[in-house]
């Protein structure tokens, strides 16, 4: 039987239905689950009982544990006919069930058991996955006893709960919950087993752009046949699961281990290492000291295209300070190598004799494993590959820096902080009320509350802030109390430290509960738990902390998020998706960097979604680099984007401190795709440097997004974007920003530890860090954006103008006529409106966007974008540039602000003329209108509203001989009322 067990704690139950006919209820809960149920104690007399109570129950078979829900019924026990009526029931499946660390107490609003039956109030459960075989199971109730319900032994109570908040409760149709999950985001690498490719076809992005800069659709030949139109047409070759790359292959070579080596020098030490040797390639292991019998398991690959040689050859020798000597060979004839193909097991190693030069035998054995795959092997991504050094070099390359790799961003969570109060603060200066603050910190991130003086030594500041912090939790919350005694003299009164691991998480709003904290003078002796219970005084502060998990951690740029679900992962919801990416290869790349007197580039692509990042292997002098690496991420919101970057590895070279150069980066969103078309372009790479606009080559990429529930996937657009909290409690822009800063430096931190490292400029480049700053060109391209918005309304209204002048006299007439035919059928306004969107979507269909949006120059204004503007925008913060270019900046940044300061005023003074209309600062012209309004209120009553429309719109649409070369009396009249711009310093 399996060990592990799901885990229920009863907590509580919230505004309850009164059964009893006194107001109250006799309340207790039935818990079922695999055939399982168990039941708490009654709580007598009591709408909002709290029981605490926890059980738990065996999982028969994990494999099914996302098919197997968990109901919890709450039942009334009428002691008169020993009875229990139902008023509600909370349905739990899959999503809900995370591990104990991740698990928080969730609030679920009752359902209805039946159509006829009623439901009301809350339940507080806390639900969780253990395999703690100390853990036994609760004792379950027969299954087809009698219910007979215990008397309640305890009465107390923690108190009423004032505020619970519903959360989601998905009321999805079983058969929808019990759908099987893509795979998980752990699987690293999907490979195609297809060699051949076709060249691209020509397909202009947009005809604002540059055709050298425009999106080129391409027809290649994938693992699953050729893709044409974004449909596969499948050959005779067999397909396999990784069908969106091409095959390449490699000859793979692990050397495991050696026994009985002899020894080589006259201390009788080894110090033995392995070189593999094919052809001009060459790889070499790492050497263990004084060592006879060693142990490697490393894996070579070797591209088979570059491969000539028909001999494999593994040399083992002792590594020495003047020359290395051989102590033995193996020689291996390549046309007697098998082939492997997943998902066969792998290939068991052999022991190999070693021999001389001459091939006699000599004294030891070296165990290797040989054979042909392609990267779907799961030997590639730990690999040492040939395509990353020079012919004849293995030394320049470190595997650390060259190798695949899949990453996950930490678990992002936001920490709420309210300083209350301080109490019995003993400051060092005591001729002096301290003018006490709090500095509260984590890691790097420090905030302040304002300074309070008082005479009693209990300052209230009752101020929250806001931190970000990543699990696992390396830093600690720390408070210091500080006394600002003057400039540059701030004393500190007493700090206290708070293990971030033991507050309290909630994944809604419900109430926190506050703690007093002592203050200690030495950080020492705030992290000595001991110490508290050694003195008898201690000045206090009151705090109240607590982890955010109903949030989304903003990691990235809002426009450009790739994840938008909650940090609580109880609150996740089931993916609606598959996402597949295939990176196959970059072409005509501009050189990086001089080697042996040739411009050449060493690259890797990195591909951010949600929270797994991946990075292929790097190529090493290749101005056209073959991937072929294929990456799947389960998709859980359409409104989300795929970033894929191109990076040349400074590590390979050059310094551990040298800055990996960015060529260019992709942008998709997953709305944009349509459901299992396989899109396969060349996306130009276009970079923004102080010169101007570069395109440093090109990427090819295959992309599919398959859907596994159309209706999940459709429902979304109805949902809200981010999770509730953000509406409930949002956060001001000002907190959005800070907060966003500091979560990518978290995750560059992180990522920047892993082997290989994920560097700083990387992750900012991929998360668009600095899309924040200001931007001459950007302010530009953002404002030309709107008015392209508004320029449907411009067009109507300049063709309105147009009949209004009658330009067109069957156009004005016909205008005329279908304007009276609308006032004289009202109801037929709003049919005909939505018809006619319908109508001009169908229309529109016919020139649907085939290909996925890509970065336009036009759009961005980067094509006619001034030098110094350029310039202006690629300076550091804060400004580094001669006083004179800063000061002629300024200057036309206040020119600037100086047009859109008056567009501002003139929008202002129009609406303070509308309020002048009845505020009687003008009282003639208030006059005027009022005794306008009471015309007008006795002509429409006593008029037909039809007959007035008529005649308001035949007015406006009058013929030019009938109009005046000045404007018309109301616009006088509006003209002239005041506005508060007299009132204007």
């Amino acid at each position: 039987m399996s060990s592990l067990k799901l885990g229920v704690e009863v907590v509580g139950a919230h505004d309850l239905l009164a059964k009893d006919g006194q107001g109250s209820f006799c309340a207790f809960v039935e818990l079922e689950f695999d055939g399982q149920r168990c039941r708490t104690t009654t709580k007598e007399k009591d709408l909002n009982p709290v029981w605490n109570e926890s059980f738990y129950f065996n999982v028969s078979d994990p494999n099914k544990l996302s098919s197997l829900p968990l109901e919890a019924f709450v039942y009334n026990h009428n002691k008169a006919n020993n009875a229990k009526t139902c008023l509600g029931k909370v349905r739990l499946t899959a999503p809900s069930f995370v591990n104990y660390s991740d698990a928080v107490v969730l609030h679920y609003p009752l359902e209805k058991r039946s159509i006829f039956s009623r439901a009301k109030g809350e339940l507080g459960l806390k639900v969780f996955v253990t395999d703690d075989p100390s853990i036994k199971p609760s004792n379950p109730l027969p299954a087809m006893e009698p219910d007979v319900v215990p008397k309640s032994i305890s009465k107390e109570k923690n108190g009423k709960r004032h505020t619970f908040f519903h959360l989601p409760n998905a009321k999805q149709p079983q058969q929808q919950q019990q759908k099987v999950t893509p795979a998980p985001p752990q699987q690293q690498m999907n490979y195609g087993v297809h060699e051949m490719k076709s060249g691209p076809q020509a397909f202009p992005g947009s005809s604002s752009q540059p055709f050298d800069y425009a999106l080129k659709e391409t027809s290649p030949f994938l693992g699953g046949g050729r893709i044409v139109g974004g449909r596969v047409i499948r050959g005779d070759r067999p397909t396999s699961t990784y069908d969106l790359v091409e095959q390449m292959r490699f000859l793979f070579v692990r050397v495991v281990k050696a026994r009985d080596l002899p020894s080589k020098d006259a201390t009788g030490s080894l110090n033995p290492y392995v070189e593999v040797k094919v052809g001009n390639y060459k790889g070499i292991t790492k050497h263990y000291e004084k060592k006879q019998n060693p142990e490697w398991n490393q894996v070579f690959a070797f591209s088979r295209e570059t491969v000539q040689s028909s001999v494999l050859e593994v040399v083992v020798k002792d590594k020495d300070l003047v020359k290395d000597d051989s102590v033995g060979f193996v020689r291996i004839d390549l046309h007697e190598v098998p082939t492997r193909v997943p998902p066969d097991s792998p290939l068991a190693p052999e022991w190999y004799r070693l021999e001389d030069k001459k091939g006699e035998k000599k004294k030891g054995e070296l165990m290797l494993a040989v054979w042909y795959g392609t990267q779907a092997d799961e030997a590639f991504p730990d690999a040492w590959h040939s395509d990353a050094i020079a012919p004849g070099d293995s030394t320049s390359v470190s595997p650390t820096y060259i190798r695949s790799k899949v990453y996950h961003s930490p678990r992002l969570w936001y920490v709420r902080v309210n300083v209350i109060e301080a109490q019995d603060l003993v400051p060092a200066d005591k001729s002096r009320f301290p003018d006490a603050y709090v500095k509260v910190q984590i890691g790097n991130q420090i905030l302040k509350t304002k300074p309070v003086q008082t005479r009693n030594m209990n300052p209230i500041w009752n101020e929250e802030f806001m931190f970000v912090a990543a699990e696992p939790f390396e830093d600690h919350l720390t408070f210091t109390v500080e006394d600002h005694a003057g400039p540059n003299k701030d004393e500190t009164i007493g700090r206290t430290v708070i293990a971030l691991n033991s507050i309290d998480r909630r994944a809604d709003d419900r109430f926190v509960r506050t703690r007093w904290y002592n203050l200690e003078k030495s950080l020492s002796d705030a992290m000595d738990s001991d110490r508290a219970k050694k003195d008898k005084f201690h000045s206090r502060l009151h705090v109240c902390v607590c982890l955010d998990g109903g949030y989304h951690v903003l990691d990235e740029s809002t426009q450009y998020s790739s994840d938008l679900r909650p940090t609580a992962k109880q609150l996740w919801k089931s993916s609606i998706g598959v996402l597949e990416l295939g990176i196959l290869n970059a072409d005509g790349l501009q050189p990086m960097k001089t080697r042996d007197g040739k411009g050449t580039s060493d690259t890797y692509c990195v591909a951010k979604y949600g929270h797994k990042w991946v990075r292929t292997r790097t190529i090493v002098n290749s101005l056209n680099p073959k991937y072929n690496e294929q990456y799947t991420w389960e998709v859980y919101d359409t409104a989300t984007v795929l970033t894929v970057g191109v990076f040349d590895n400074s590590q390979i070279g050059g310094s551990d401190n040298s800055r990996d150069n960015k060529i260019g980066k992709v942008r998709i969103r997953i709305s944009t795709l349509e459901t299992g078309r396989v899109y396969t372009h060349c996306y130009p790479l276009l970079v923004l440097h102080p010169s101007g606009v570069k395109k440093l080559g090109e990427l090819h990429l295959a992309i599919r997004f398959s859907s596994t529930s159309m209706v999940n996937m459709m429902s979304q657009y109805s949902l809200p974007l981010l999770p509730k909290m953000h509406y409930k409690r949002p956060l001001s822009v000002i907190q959005q920003d800070i907060l966003r800063h500091q979560a990518v430096n978290i995750v560059a931190a992180r990522l920047g530890r892993a082997e290989p490292p994920l560097r700083r400029e990387v992750v900012e480049y991929m998360s668009d860090a600095n899309a924040h700053l200001w931007s001459m060109r950007r302010s530009k391209a953002n404002f030309l954006r709107l008015t392209s918005v508004f320029s449907g309304l411009f067009s109507a209204g300049k063709w309105f103008g147009e009949v209004c002048t009658w330009k067109n006299p069957i156009t004005t007439v016909l205008v005329h006529t279908l304007f009276a035919m609308l006032v004289c059928f009202p109801e037929l306004i709003l049919p005909t409106v939505f018809l006619y969107m319908f109508l001009i979507g169908v229309w529109n269909y016919r020139y649907r966007p085939r290909y996925p949006p890509h970065m336009n120059t036009s759009l961005s204004c980067a094509d006619a974008v001034s030098p110094d503007e350029l310039d202006e925008e690629f300076e550091t913060f804060p400004a580094s540039k001669s006083s004179d270019i800063v000061r002629m900046r300024y200057d036309r940044l206040r020119s600037v602000a100086g047009r859109i300061q008056t567009v501002v005023g003139d929008i202002a003074t129009q609406g303070e003329r509308l309020q002048a209309l009845l505020s009687w600062r003008d009282p003639r012209a208030t006059t005027i209108f009022v005794l306008l309004c009471l015309v007008a209120a006795i002509v429409l009553y006593v008029a037909p509203f039809q007959m007035i429309a008529l005649l308001a719109g035949f007015y406006v649409m009058r013929h030019p001989r009938f109009r005046h070369k000045t404007p018309s009396a109301p616009i006088n009249f509006f003209r002239r009322l005041p506005a508060r711009t007299d009132s204007m310093l």
